[in-house]
């Protein structure tokens, strides 16, 4: 099964990209959603949280996103120690996930798809972008935020720049109708390569 990863930085639309895929009838994985889910349903992954964070970490049977978030967002250590927990567990979940698809092939949707090697498992890679001052609105409007702590969590992803030159197609995700003209020939694209036996 080709695997085709998409990613993009806070506030680029990557969601809004993927579910365009989505409607060309490609199953699209959404690692963040996955992960949260895993979280909050597998008992090792809880027992491994606990240990690493304490009780607090999970209340009535829900992870404390404050708490964990209070306690990963200054220390890059914590937050590795919190990935090497959950990378896995996701990894192994998207993997079992493929084996039950049927289709030409499948979408994972990942915010770090570069940063944690989540890029070495696809056969293509596609990286969203939009302009940093739509990227914020977006992202205050979203999350009810500021624009000072979206601009704190941007500074915590690498640069689009850095991530482009990994991607093997970028997409502009400022006008939809543009965007989704893009998302039809990487489409036809991967689906001649397909049919070239992926060449």
């Amino acid at each position: 099964m080709i695997v085709v990863g998409i990613t993009g930085g806070i506030g680029s639309g990557k969601t809004t990209i993927a579910g365009f895929f989505k409607e060309l009838g490609i199953p699209v994985y959404i690692a963040d959603d996955e992960a949260k889910l895993l979280m909050n349903t597998s008992k090792e992954l809880q027992r491994e949280i606990i240990n690493l964070f304490g009780e607090e970490a999970y209340r009535e049977g829900l992870l404390n996103r404050p708490y964990i978030a209070s306690k990963v967002f200054n220390s890059k250590k914590m937050l590795s120690r919190l990935n090497a927990i959950v990378h896995p567990a996701v990894r192994k979940h998207f993997q079992d996930w493929v084996a039950a698809q049927n289709a030409a092939y499948v979408m994972q949707e990942a915010a770090i798809l570069f940063e944690n090697g989540g890029y070495n498992l696809c056969d293509f890679t596609i990286l969203v972008t939009a302009p940093l001052k739509e990227r914020i609105a977006r992202t205050i409007k979203r999350d009810g935020t500021t624009e000072n702590e979206v601009i704190k969590r941007m500074k915590a992803q690498w640069s689009d720049d850095r991530k482009a030159a990994m991607a093997d197609v970028v997409v502009e995700n400022i006008k939809l109708e543009e965007a989704k003209n893009a998302v039809s020939r990487i489409h036809t694209h991967i689906m001649v390569r397909l049919d070239k036996g992926w060449a």
